[in-house]
């Protein structure tokens, strides 16, 4: 009879603990900055971010480069884990977490459904994003630079933008079809870091300083390590981004047609855009350069368009399929709050946006822009973007866009 009362306790107990644990809430991350890193088989690359919010409904977490702040909602916990999803990218940071670790991995899926896997880890605090050393810094990285980016035998012309702060720095990397967006990091004696997670890829830089005026070093992304050599030059400059991409010999127009995200055709000889100077923007939602000319796109335009001007994107995604494409194409128009209309132009890739454009010579990245004129005639088309990251290009290319439009407007 006594051993039946233990048994009997014992049960009472087990069960009592199920269904405690069962009922007890999930573990949620604590709220506050967080120092992450992607684990490489031969680096390290760090990225900060916050945790904001408690409960599934009001959790969200911002991915913090420099003066940039990405929020990524719908972030879902389950017991002892997390499921952060980066939508616009296809990108998932899945793990398991306590209120200060988390552990577990970067899924990001290709055109092909091909899965990436990396690990990741992640500890609560406002740490720092490089454990490098506190020595002085002994050279600055402020200004402008030729960079080449060197992989095997191919080397590619860049240009670099950065400002420095005491030890800190931030800046970006330009090429011809857009820049690599915010970096964030630090100088220490001769070396430099600087490293970039805004949601689609991670990038880390490593430098060495020869002396004031050139730099050797590393460019790791998930794929590859290049060599990077740098020299200063205050005059540092990309070919001109207007004359890339053109109109064949003997036009004078494009024309289009394409479903927005109502499935409703709207081409250029519709009413709304007659007499009209257009901006054609060529897109992808999961074009990081992309969602920094759409942000300021929509911004611009809402301030604007009754000047007489209307502005169109034209996108082009993973999947060639429309129902696919107005759910990534919305989350974009979502996100930023765009005004105007964004059709769906076919699958991702230059090859098929330059197929739907056959007026041009070809379309070589995205974002490219197309103005067109009261007439409906293509005055100049832009490949590429740089964003707010890039500086002093930024507000370059600002100037030139709105001095642009009021020439086309002022026209007869």
């Amino acid at each position: 009879m006594r051993n039946m009362k233990i048994w009997v306790f014992v049960v009472i107990l087990f069960w009592g603990g199920l269904i405690a644990a069962c009922n007890s809430p999930a573990k949620q991350m604590h709220e506050g900055l967080w120092r992450g890193v992607f684990i490489l088989p031969e680096n390290e690359i760090p990225f900060t971010f916050e945790v904001k919010g408690k409960g599934s409904e009001s959790n969200s977490v911002f991915l913090i480069n420099g003066e940039d702040r990405f929020e990524l909602k719908k972030v879902s916990y389950s017991n002892d884990s997390v499921l952060i999803p980066i939508d616009l990218y296809d990108v998932i940071l899945k793990g398991k977490v306590t209120e200060t670790t988390f552990y577990g991995n970067y899924l990001r899926r290709g055109a092909n459904n091909k899965i990436t896997s990396i690990p990741v880890k992640a500890n609560f605090g406002a740490l720092r994003r490089f454990t490098a050393t506190n020595e002085a810094p002994a050279y600055s990285l402020e200004g402008s630079w030729d960079v080449v980016i060197i992989s095997g035998n191919t080397s590619t012309n860049t240009v670099g933008n950065f400002t420095q702060k005491g030890s800190g720095l931030t800046g970006s990397i330009l090429e011809t079809s857009g820049d690599y967006r915010f970096f964030e990091g630090e100088v220490t004696g001769k070396k430099f870091f600087l490293s970039a997670f805004g949601g689609s890829s991670p990038y880390l830089i490593k430098g060495e300083f020869s002396n004031d005026s050139i730099f050797s070093g590393e460019f790791v992304t998930l794929r590859q390590t290049s060599k990077l050599e740098g020299k200063r030059n205050p005059k540092a400059s990309l070919p001109d981004p207007y004359t890339v991409t053109h109109l064949k010999e003997g036009y004078s127009k494009i024309e289009f047609s394409f479903p927005n995200l109502e499935g409703k055709k709207v081409s250029l000889s519709d009413s709304q855009y007659q007499g009209k100077v257009v901006v054609v923007t060529i897109l992808g939602s999961w074009c990081p350069n992309c969602l920094d000319e759409n942000a300021f796109l929509s911004a611009w335009y809402k301030e604007n368009h009754q000047r007489g001007v209307e502005i169109i994107g034209l996108g082009f995604e993973r999947k060639d399929d429309f129902e696919s494409a107005k759910i990534s194409l919305t989350t974009l128009k979502n996100r930023l709050g765009i005004p105007y209309e964004i059709l769906f132009a076919g699958k991702s890739g230059t090859e098929s946006a330059s197929k739907a454009l056959p007026a041009l010579n070809g379309i070589s990245a995205f974002p490219t822009t197309i103005f067109i004129d009261k007439r409906g005639n293509v005055r100049k088309v832009h490949t590429g973007f740089s964003g707010p990251a890039t500086g002093k290009f930024h507000e370059e290319f600002k100037r030139e866009f709105n001095e642009l439009i009021s020439q086309l407007i002022a026209e007869n």
